[in-house]
């Protein structure tokens, strides 16, 4: 089974609001969002979005570009059917950031919430860096959240990385500027605790 394949099972064959890393409010991710105090009509991108919820939060917040991105079309249409008419305002884009190439230098803001941390090859580490500095605007920024170092070693039956502030930062590299972090303690619907580390970078002019 592919990629693709795992996560369109997965969200075929269990609710949304069923898997681990389900959140009813993207609270931390929202909050650096909001201190970063964006304009209304920044391009904002939420990389392996799926049916997360940040997306209501930030339609909410009256963001007008708002674009999400995931493998799975199962996540997306979940999404969609959550949001009702109000997902005619949101770009869908059912594909993998590591082959999809996005306007140049045309995001203000990157948002990933656990697609990092799978990529365990370093080579698609690399090229999505890489997607980062081509897509994301000089003086962009860039919100990546991943396991934290004591963290889960497996997420849905596959393998992942785990990160501190300082080797997710060194991952990245010299292009980009580590402005703050957190550390969330995240309850899955299970009741189980899964340590996340948030990251909040700027691109470098």
């Amino acid at each position: 089974m592919n990629t693709k394949e795992h996560w369109e099972a997965v969200y075929t064959t269990k609710s949304t609001d069923s898997v681990s890393w389900f959140q009813a409010h993207a609270s931390y991710s929202l909050h650096i969002i909001q201190q970063i105090n964006l304009e209304k009509t920044a391009q904002i991108i939420d990389v392996g979005g799926g049916a997360s919820t940040l997306v209501d939060s930030l339609l909410e917040n009256d963001f007008t570009n708002v674009t999400v991105m995931d493998l799975s079309g199962a996540a997306l249409n979940a999404a969609q059917k959550r949001l009702g008419d109000a997902s005619k305002k949101v770009q869908w884009i059912e594909g993998d950031i590591l082959h999809y190439l996005l306007p140049e230098q045309g995001i203000d803001l990157w948002h990933d919430r656990a697609v990092f941390h799978f990529l365990i090859e370093g080579a698609d580490r690399r090229r999505y860096v890489e997607a980062v500095l081509d897509s994301v605007k000089l003086g962009g920024h860039v919100i990546i959240a991943t396991f934290s170092e004591d963290g889960p070693e497996q997420c849905s039956g596959l393998p992942v990385r785990r990160y501190s502030p300082s080797t997710l930062h060194a991952e990245l590299g010299a292009q980009f500027e580590l402005l703050g972090h957190e550390k969330e303690l995240h309850q899955t619907p299970m009741g189980k605790t899964q340590g996340f580390t948030y990251c909040h970078f700027k691109r470098a002019n």
